[in-house]
């Protein structure tokens, strides 16, 4: 099975000279945050002390600034300009992975059908998920096809309703809010045509810096004028659940700083908190968990791949179904912080799921 991986590359350069190319820079810097010796640090990206010391220099000079500070006995730590080179490079990556998976995707599905291969592939659009990149993981790993697109969930189901995909994502809140939130997926889903795959469930909440220190409790503090929010965007669930949870504290959007601020994913979202660019965001505890930021727990919500039901028996969806419901799926996402494994896989009615 053909696989493509697609990864940025920065360049750093004045106009009218050579560029550094500064993916080995930032992968060296990384490594001296954490190790704190730049020996170390090139022995772990493959380089030579005087060659990661050589490139040091180099990308100082041209900066115009220290990127590490060096003592004797004290090994050597980033300045804030090699911390925000790193930051900065977090969040592109947190920001493009989705973008550059679903292009990689559609690349293999096209030199797939170029190379005249003969078995459909299954296509999954969906909103980017902890959940939905580890089925990626295992579809991989067992040499399962599927041509994956990451879009938002409403996105996504239209897709599905005008026959552009064979399953799609899209998450909707527990509680109160569920029949608010259902509606705009519902509308485009039909009872009998339609059926659900049960992917988990997971909790939704604030992410905040390490240790709180602005002492936000809740979502009556985006008022808050010294707070800076960032967003998801328009057509996301979980735009949809922040506007509904407002609403339900008699909180306008123009009352928050940063509404219209947004990111991609839940992992962009928490690298734009952790890196310091604001102070509070929304999205699933896994992302807070893994960018080291305390995290206030609002509610919980079942995400679904919603597929015709005549899918349910055609052979190329049969090999996808069988990793959603093997143990070693519903071990991985019972693993992810925040999540919950229980009724992975399991196929749905719409009525069974959202009954009236």
């Amino acid at each position: 099975m053909l696989r493509i991986t697609l990864q940025p590359q920065w360049h750093i350069g004045h106009e009218g000279a050579e560029a550094l190319n500064a993916n080995t820079l930032l992968q060296l810097l990384a490594a001296v945050q954490s190790s704190g010796s730049i020996a170390q640090a090139g022995r772990e990206v493959g380089l030579s002390y005087r060659h990661a010391w050589g490139l040091l220099q180099q990308a100082e000079t041209l900066l115009g600034q220290p990127l590490l500070t060096r003592g004797r006995g004290r090994g050597s730590a980033l300045t804030a300009l090699g911390q925000q080179l790193i930051w900065a490079d977090t969040r592109i990556g947190a920001r493009l992975q989705p973008l550059l998976e679903s292009l990689a995707a559609e690349l293999e599905g096209a030199l797939g059908r170029v190379r005249h291969q003969t078995h459909p592939v299954p296509r999954l659009h969906a909103s980017h998920g902890f959940a939905v990149a580890a089925l990626r993981e295992q579809l991989a790993t067992r040499r399962v096809a599927v041509e994956l697109r990451y879009r938002n969930s409403l996105e996504a189901v239209a897709a599905l309703a005008q026959g552009d995909c064979d399953l799609a994502g899209f998450h909707v809140p527990l509680g109160e809010f569920q029949h608010a939130a259902a509606q705009r997926y519902l509308q485009l889903l039909r009872p009998g045509t339609h059926q659900l795959v049960h992917l988990a469930v997971r909790t939704q909440g604030l992410f905040v810096a390490p240790g709180n220190p602005l002492g936000i409790r809740g979502l009556d503090d985006l008022k808050r004028r010294d707070l800076r929010f960032v967003n998801r965007p328009e057509g996301s669930g979980t735009r949809v659940l922040t506007e509904l949870l407002l609403e339900r504290h008699g909180i306008a959007p123009r009352q928050v700083s940063g509404f219209e601020n947004t990111e991609l994913t839940h992992a962009a979202v928490a690298a734009f908190v952790a890196s310091g660019m604001a102070d509070v965001g929304m999205g699933v505890q896994t992302a807070a968990h893994r960018f080291g930021l305390h995290f206030i727990p609002l509610l919980k919500e079942r995400y679904f791949f919603a597929l015709p039901t005549e899918a349910l028996a055609r052979a190329e969806i049969q090999p996808l179904l069988a990793v959603l419901q093997s143990p070693a799926f519903v071990s991985r996402v019972a693993s992810l912080k925040g999540y919950e494994a229980a009724g992975t896989g399991q196929v749905l009615t719409l009525e069974d799921a959202f009954p009236s």
